[in-house]
């Protein structure tokens, strides 16, 4: 009875799990639906944009559902859900994550929200590759589409980006 249990467990867990994934996909706007402005995303500290392709857009939306979606869904950081990846918990971070280049500085050297300590032991990086083998070939190409990615989510899924439970 208890193999039985397991099993069924198993079927309603991967069911909702199936459906979760299905609506929040449909939060998300296809690069070709997007324009120019939106897909414009602040390049570095200075001040500098860039506007990303919808190339780099469906590349960075791909990777980072596939690398980084286990524990940032939504935005959110599952391990501090305090800190999530919309701009202001961005901006507030020290240094300031809020633009592509701040953010594949974090990919590669990640460290904690203040800035004292490394965190690459425990968060993927490259610095940390030996660790975690999906980030051994992780191109700076990569990072770029991954980082555009997450500046871009908040523009287009608003408050739900990084928002939390509230919403998903």
């Amino acid at each position: 009875m208890s193999r039985q249990k397991n099993i069924y467990f198993s079927l309603i867990t991967t069911s909702v799990l199936t459906i979760y994934t299905l609506i929040y996909n449909l939060n998300y706007t296809y690069a070709a639906e997007l324009d120019q402005d939106t897909r414009t995303v602040l390049l570095n500290k200075d001040g500098k944009s860039v506007t990303l392709t919808p190339e780099q857009v469906k590349k960075g939306k791909r990777l980072f559902n596939s690398n980084c979606a286990q524990c940032h869904l939504g935005g959110i950081t599952k391990t501090n859900p305090n800190i999530g990846l919309d701009i202001q918990s961005l901006k507030s971070a020290i240094p300031s994550r809020d633009n592509i280049e701040s953010l594949i500085d974090y990919m590669k050297n990640p460290t904690t929200y203040d800035g004292t300590e490394s965190i690459a032991q425990i968060h993927p990086s490259i610095k940390s590759a030996d660790l975690f083998p999906k980030m051994r070939n992780i191109t700076d190409e990569d990072l770029f589409a991954i980082a555009g990615h997450i500046l871009l989510q908040s523009k287009v899924v608003t408050e739900k980006w990084g928002g939390g439970k509230i919403y998903y």
